[in-house]
């Protein structure tokens, strides 16, 4: 049996090892299982109980707390595409004020981190050169 492939599956992996990585010991990383996957009836039955206990159509794929800020985090293949709810989900957080990006790759992770202000343990790549290699003179 062939395994069918999991882009975005694989992508939050990676995006939540990054995330433990890069920002400080406090921080709460959480993925909240907002959909059921089984066809039929029983899938259907499954996911109102859900819905009842307040799942949140569209809720994003994984939020983040860390120093009073909250990010969600809402992950797509290259090809993917927000759905009507995520959309409105989106909608509603900026609306609050909070934080919220979408991640097509695993670079896109600490570019939103940047952008939403949050402090990274994780040293520039363009500073952490610099401290490796000091700079030239220039030749007289």
């Amino acid at each position: 049996m062939k395994r069918r492939g999991t882009p975005e599956a694989d992508l939050q992996r990676s995006v939540v090892i990054a995330l433990r990585f890069a920002l400080p010991k406090t921080a709460i990383i959480h993925h909240c299982a907002n959909e059921v996957t089984e066809p039929g009836p029983r899938g259907a039955k499954r996911q109102a109980i859900l819905v009842g206990m307040g799942v949140h159509p569209g809720f994003a794929d994984l939020i983040v707390l860390c120093d009073g800020r909250v990010l969600f985090l809402e992950l797509k293949s290259l090809k993917g595409r927000l759905s009507p709810d995520q959309e409105a989900f989106r909608d509603a957080v900026l609306a609050q004020g909070h934080g919220w990006a979408l991640l097509r790759s695993l670079d896109d992770t600490l570019g939103a981190l940047a952008d939403h202000g949050f402090t990274t343990r994780v040293v520039q790549p363009d500073a952490a050169q610099r401290a490796i290699r000091p700079a030239r003179r220039a030749a007289p």
